[in-house]
């Protein structure tokens, strides 16, 4: 968590290549009650260079969590998840499956990569804002993050 003028902020990184999903989740977050700095990436490898502070990513904070999509470019989120959890300084850090999937191969392949909670996206906006409401609700506020 980063400290600005004595407020935390969790820092996020939303990994997602549909810009109106990119949005709605700015959107939601921003209404919500825990302040948070929103990173986002469009493709799974520009993921791992945020993560590994790579490039134009050299000054990147480590995330306090990650909201993964399964289909992305370049790299899928799966690809990402293994990565992510075979990586000792990375590992830790919590990941939420956010993708449109309903595939129970998906469920449980992302599981068994250590996924920490798989959401499948509602089509509906109402739903999809609560759903990040949600997920700010208890990443955010209920669990105590690493």
């Amino acid at each position: 968590m980063s400290v600005n003028a004595g407020v935390q902020h969790v820092e996020i990184l939303l990994v997602e290549d549909n810009p109106g999903d990119v949005r709605l989740t700015k959107e939601a977050l921003r209404e919500g009650k825990v302040r948070n700095n929103l990173h986002t990436v469009m493709d799974g490898e520009e993921a791992m260079a945020f993560l590994r502070k790579e490039g134009k990513h050299a000054g990147a904070p480590r995330p306090d969590l990650i909201l993964l999509d399964l289909n992305l470019p370049r790299k899928d989120g799966r690809e990402v998840l293994a990565e992510i959890k075979d990586d000792e300084e990375l590992k830790s850090i919590p990941v939420v499956i956010l993708t449109t999937s309903q595939a129970e191969e998906d469920v449980a392949r992302t599981y068994n990569l250590h996924a920490n909670c798989y959401i499948t996206k509602p089509v509906d906006l109402e739903q999809f804002l609560h759903v990040v409401h949600s997920i700010e609700q208890f990443w955010l506020s209920v669990v105590k993050l690493p």
